[in-house]
Parts: structure tokens; C-alpha cells; sequence
């Protein structure tokens, strides 16, 4: 299936019915009075996440979704029949905008979340609704209201834990398929990744967590160069970022310090915030190098690239130190989660007055 992570549509909801001006004609009722109905209500056009989804290469091609229209009011107290409602199924991660004035009319997160893209318009009432003691057989009736039209942007971000970077060739392709139940395509040419990959990595039967691949960035990526800067998006809502470095490339005119650079550069110039999320170095690559020279080179690197962060030294193709990369980065996300849930927490008691107690406040100690 052809990866898609970008389309445009229009929905277009169902009109209301008309209501009707009707009086009552039975036999031996000569002043039945009004009996027009209501107009049926149009159908409205959601969207619904679904996990089973994993591209919009759907809404490529079929992009105009029109509900129906309800059904106008008839006599004898009849309404009118209301419209079906039309769901959209879309992949977890969809962010819905509007193209006319770039509003988020959703952002589908969670399994099974549903988001109104259009309403269908309200069904017009019937003369019956206007008898009264004054106005006896009335001849006023409603039209239905028109449903709402909309043209959108559906851009999906894949919801993942953690995010990899990296030049094309850095083997962040083969480092997501030994630690995960990913497969990517991997080959000795560049860009073999030609769309994002998701793979669950599980550190045991209980703890698990989602990772995601990208095709490589190059220099000028920001600015379109490559392939990588189309699906920077994915990695915006990781809260973990993997920058992988080719410690060993076969061309020895290549400088690893120098393409690092470049990928912050990108990175930077991309999004601000994307930039300034948590980010840890993971040299990649160490069987291509001699024990004697590894520690040599892992330090001329980190003191060239100025970094103060966390570093990794592994072997994706031999899984040489990915265990223990990977117990690491389970054990910050479920730190991160934990201190999430206690700021939810407490906001939560703020909001309804409660306070937690200090057992040493002397008001609350028991006196002889």
C-alpha cells in the first residue's frame, strides 16, 4: 500500500428539510386544523480514528464526501425522515485543518475518537408549530437550514515514543529492525527508506514502547532537499528523539562530526520546538572499527560535536549495546509518563479545592 500523509477534501453536509403548510381533510373533521410536519434533519459528515489505518491514501482520490439531504414534512403530522450521518475512518494521528482560515477542526489521538468535520442542516418546521389560540389555521411553515461545507487538510503525524534521525545510510533502518518488530527495507544505497516505519519494541512481556524511522535528511532538507524533510511532521509528537551517527562510513572523505551538524542545523530551521525536544546521541556502526581506536574515535566525536548530552555507543547489525539503549529509553519515557500523571494529578486537586496536608504542621498533631 502507497504511503500517503497528506490530502485535501471536501465535505459537504446534507440541507435540512423544507417543513409544509398542511391542514387536515378527514371526513367528519371539517376543522382539523394544521397537520404540516417537520423537515428531516440533514445528514452530518464525521471523521473516526482507527488504528487499522495507517495511511490517507484513500482521501487521494476520493476527495468530495457529500451527505444526504433530510426528507421534507408531509400532511397529516408526517416529518420528514432525517439523513444517515457519514463517518470518514481515519489513521490515529490525523490532524484535521480547515484550508479557508487554517482552524484545527480535529486532531484524532486515540482509537475510536470521533470529530464532527460538518453539521447537517436543521429541519424546517411545519404550519403546526405556529397554531395558536389567535392564529387558528396558519399558513407559516420553514425552511430547512443549509448543512455546512468545508474544504480540508488532513495531514498525518504517526503517533511513536520515540523518533530516529539521521543522514541517509546512518542505519537507523537496521537498528529499528533489531530492536523491533519493524521489517524496513535496507539496502547499501541511500534513501532505501522512502516512507515513515513504526515498530513496537518490547523490553518485556508487560513493557513496551513505539519507535519510529524516517528517511534520511540531508543537508538543505528544510529548504526541500531529500526526502526526509516531508515527513519531519512524524516526529513532532515523539517525546524522545534518537539522532544516529554513522561512526564508520565507507567514503573516509565523509565527516561524521560535520553531517551531525548538519542534521541540528536542519532540525533547527524546521521547527523550534521539534529542535528543543529531549535528544540523545547514539553512535552508530562500532563493528566497522577496531577495538584499539573505538574509544579514540567515540571522543574526538563528542569533543568536535560539542555534545553534553547522553551517548550511546552500539552495533545495529551485530545488536551490539541496543539492549541496553533500549531498557534506557523505557525507563525515561515511563519516568516522563509518571511525572506527567502527577502534574494531570494535581492540576485535577487544584481545580477541585483539595490540598494535601503536612503530617509535621502542629495544627494537625493530638495533644494530652
Amino acid at each position: 500500500m502507497k504511503f500517503i500523509d497528506e490530502a485535501r477534501i471536501e465535505v459537504v453536509a446534507g440541507d435540512g428539510g423544507n417543513g409544509v403548510a398542511s391542514f387536515c381533510r378527514e371526513k367528519f373533521r371539517p376543522f382539523g386544523g394544521p397537520d404540516g410536519g417537520d423537515g428531516g434533519r440533514g445528514g452530518s459528515i464525521y471523521a473516526i480514528a482507527d488504528r487499522n489505518i495507517n495511511t490517507l491514501v484513500d482521501y487521494r482520490y476520493a476527495k468530495l464526501h457529500r451527505a444526504k439531504h433530510g426528507e421534507n414534512g408531509r400532511g397529516a403530522d408526517c416529518y420528514g425522515k432525517g439523513a444517515d450521518d457519514i463517518y470518514l475512518r481515519m489513521p490515529v494521528g490525523t490532524l484535521v485543518n480547515d484550508l479557508n482560515d487554517g482552524a484545527i477542526i480535529a486532531d484524532l489521538t486515540e482509537h475510536g475518537q470521533i470529530a464532527l468535520l460538518a453539521k447537517g442542516g436543521e429541519g424546517g418546521w411545519g404550519n403546526i408549530h405556529f397554531k395558536s389560540s389567535t392564529n387558528r389555521a396558519p399558513r407559516q411553515k420553514t425552511d430547512g437550514k443549509e448543512g455546512e461545507r468545508r474544504e480540508l487538510q488532513l495531514e498525518l503525524k504517526v503517533l511513536a515514543d520515540v523518533g530516529l534521525l539521521g543522514m541517509p545510510n546512518a542505519g537507523k533502518s537496521t537498528f529499528i529492525a533489531a530492536v523491533s518488530n519493524a521489517r524496513p527495507k535496507i539496502a547499501d544505497y541511500p534513501f532505501t527508506t522512502l516512507h515513515p516505519n513504526l515498530g513496537v519494541v518490547r523490553v518485556s512481556h508487560e513493557k513496551s514502547f513505539v519507535i519510529a524511522d524516517i528517511p534520511g535528511l540531508i543537508e538543505g532538507a528544510a529548504d526541500g532537499a531529500g526526502l526526509g524533510v516531508q515527513f519531519l511532521r512524524h516526529l513532532q509528537r515523539t517525546g524522545l528523539l534518537l539522532h544516529i551517527v554513522d561512526l564508520a562510513p565507507f567514503d573516509t572523505t565523509i565527516d561524521p562530526v560535520k553531517e551531525a551538524k548538519a542534521i541540528v542545523k536542519e532540525l533547527k530551521k524546521y521547527d523550534q520546538t521539534l529542535f528543543e525536544k529531549p535528544r540523545w546521541l547514539v553512535l552508530n556502526k562500532l563493528d566497522m572499527v577496531s577495538d584499539d581506536e573505538r574509544e579514540q574515535r567515540v571522543k574526538d566525536f563528542v569533543k568536535r560535536f560539542g555534545w553534553k548530552g547522553p551517548v550511546f555507543r552500539i552495533s545495529a547489525l551485530t545488536r551490539e549495546g541496543c539492549d541496553a539503549l533500549v531498557t534506557d529509553i523505557y525507563d525515561y519515557l515511563a519516568t516522563q509518563r509518571e511525572q506527567e500523571q502527577r502534574a494531570q494529578t494535581g492540576i485535577a486537586e487544584e481545580a477541585l479545592g483539595i490540598h494535601s496536608i503536612d503530617a509535621d504542621d502542629p495544627r494537625f498533631k493530638l495533644h494530652d
